[in-house]
């Protein structure tokens, strides 16, 4: 009976928490409708392909494949700029009757899918080449069957055993000529084919495009969890309760716990980075203290999103199931899953998530060497979350001050 007594205070305990009632059924649901549009509306991966003195012929048979854009270039070098400012994802040139390949590499599912594109257009444009040569086998043979037999016809007062002899030995020359013509021409088309790679080698995969964003998700999701739990065991326990009972501002107490948790969320982001690169053998182009500090940066506005959370939890429960409905999204949305695969309107959603512009800067920075100066965008972004997050933090204290 005790049993049945305590399961009973229990279940009404959590049936007046409608919030904690509300998380756990709707969370999972939510979650499942995202995974479903996200996945639903996949469509193939979109690739650019730049192209230096390659015929005519080949670009119409690459752009004729579906999800390939080809656009032709002048020169080298002015492919060598698009591919570096990440407007195309390789570069074919043609030298003389052999190709050179150049990819960025920085996805390798989009090298994968230039160089299948690339096999099929190159196989397709050599069968119309074979083709049009043994057309022109076939009508070469022709006429000279027709001009062996007006010469049978001429020699036909001769021997016949002479006749013959000479008429077997014209029609192999013929043949052995028709031979070789079609001989060299196949020996001809077959081109070399060169493969560069501006990121990493032939052996790069997929992991190496999730690195700098799972460093960033990381650095994000416990830098969240600390500070907002932290923060929740400052109200339960009253410590918060009696600093707002004291004369100091709300903006000082809200300054004062992003320093100290500030401080943490600093040799973490560190100890992150540092270990993901050297423990992994990640190869960074740029600069490591630009990964570094995108990454504080992203620690900051976790650090913000945790602390203001925490304000509309009453327990450690209720904070560990904003999870579901903060974190998973970022998963989602930081490009873990290729955002130009998602429909339009589902990627869109990704401009509210944090983790995407860290994920951006960083991809940039490891991948192409990117300086941090010349990604104003994503970290203009960054501080504008965190300067948002930080006054909407000041204001949620006004709930808490007694007096």
């Amino acid at each position: 009976m005790r049993t049945i007594a305590i399961m009973n205070r229990v279940l009404k305990e959590l049936f007046r928490d409608k919030r904690t009632l509300a998380l756990m059924f709707l969370a999972p649901v939510l979650v499942m409708l995202l995974m479903s549009v996200i996945f639903n509306t996949n469509s193939s991966t979109d690739v650019n392909v730049g192209t230096v003195a390659v015929t005519q012929k080949l670009n119409k048979e690459m752009g004729s494949i579906k999800h390939v854009d080809v656009k032709s270039y002048e020169s080298k070098a002015d492919a060598d700029k698009a591919l570096k400012a990440a407007k195309i994802d390789a570069i074919i040139k043609k030298n003389g009757k052999n190709f050179s390949l150049t990819y960025a590499n920085t996805d390798s599912s989009k090298t994968s899918a230039v160089k299948l594109a690339f096999k099929n257009a190159l196989t397709a444009t050599s069968i119309d080449q074979l083709k049009s040569a043994l057309k022109k086998s076939t009508k070469a043979t022709v006429k000279l069957q027709a001009q062996l037999i007006a010469m049978q016809k001429q020699q036909a007062t001769a021997s016949q055993t002479a006749g013959a002899a000479t008429a077997a030995q014209q029609a192999a020359a013929t043949k052995a000529t028709s031979t070789n013509h079609a001989t060299k021409s196949t020996s001809q088309t077959t081109p070399k084919i060169t493969n560069h790679y501006v990121y990493g080698d032939k052996d790069t995969g997929f992991f190496a495009k999730m690195v700098p964003i799972l460093m960033g998700f990381f650095v994000f999701f416990f830098v969240f969890l600390i500070s907002g739990m932290a923060l929740l065991k400052e109200r339960t326990t009253g410590t918060l309760d009696r600093l707002l009972a004291t004369p100091v501002k709300r903006s000082s107490i809200v300054y004062g716990y992003m320093l100290s948790y500030g401080i943490l969320a600093i040799l973490q982001t560190i100890v992150i980075v540092v270990v993901t690169v050297w423990l992994l053998g990640v190869e960074v182009v740029g600069n490591l203290a630009s990964v570094i500090a995108v990454n504080l940066l992203l620690a900051l506005v976790a650090l913000a999103f945790g602390i203001l959370l925490s304000t509309f939890a009453n327990s450690e429960f209720q904070m560990m199931q904003f999870i579901p409905l903060v974190v998973i999204p970022q998963i989602f949305f930081s490009g873990l899953i290729p955002l130009d695969s998602m429909a339009k309107w589902v990627s869109d959603i990704s401009t509210v998530i944090p983790l995407k512009y860290s994920g951006d800067a960083v991809t940039a920075i490891i991948m192409r060497g990117t300086s941090i100066f010349a990604l104003g965008g994503d970290i203009l972004v960054l501080l504008g979350f965190l300067v948002v997050l930080t006054i909407l933090n000041i204001v949620g204290l006004r709930r808490y001050r007694k007096v």
